[in-house]
């Protein structure tokens, strides 16, 4: 179990509650107390939340699943997450690469810190919310059927529109990340 000590925990809490209060176009009607009793309750979901804010997320409530209870977390960071660039999609094609292969993958550095990849439909909610990716690109969930065949989808923002693209699967560039999302 992945675990964050008290000092930590409080320096993330306080950066959270700041971008929550500065940014409440993204969450309107929700109240901070209530998001902070739910993160108070889960020290894997705040391990999560800190792995985000290290990589340069500035991870930020997005929502809440009136079915579930869950607050919803996107990185909100202005561009891809600096932390988390210059990867391949998925762990298939770190290994087919023969030379000059990247550090890690999106998928699996997403899992290790246990979050997901945004989909082609929250990417576009997020971009609804701000303005985001305008000199950067994210890796986006990609259906099995494209992965299949060896692409794989990343989005951006440009000349004020969303566009999503496909790329081989084993590319990577240094502008190019991933975002994730967050359930607690």
């Amino acid at each position: 179990m992945n675990n964050i000590n008290s000092n930590k925990r409080e320096e993330l809490l306080k950066a959270l509650k700041a971008r929550f209060e500065k940014n409440t176009n993204r969450h309107k009607g929700l109240q901070w107390a209530k998001v902070q009793a739910k993160l108070e309750g889960s020290n894997e979901k705040l391990w999560s939340l800190s792995e985000m804010e290290r990589t340069g997320g500035e991870p930020d409530v997005v929502g809440h699943d009136s079915k579930t209870g869950e607050y919803i977390f996107y990185d909100c960071s202005a561009q891809s997450p600096a932390g988390r660039r210059n990867l391949c999609y998925d762990r298939e094609a770190l290994k087919s690469r023969k030379v000059h292969k990247p550090k890690n993958n999106a998928i699996d550095m997403a899992d290790a810190m246990g979050i997901e990849l945004l989909t082609e439909e929250q990417y576009r909610q997020l971009q609804k919310l701000g303005v985001f990716d305008t000199k950067t690109s994210s890796w986006i969930i990609t259906p099995a059927d494209i992965r299949k065949l060896g692409g794989a989808l990343f989005a951006d923002r440009r000349y004020d529109n969303v566009f999503v693209y496909h790329n081989g699967a084993e590319s990577y560039y240094g502008v190019r990340g991933f975002r994730g999302e967050l359930r607690v």
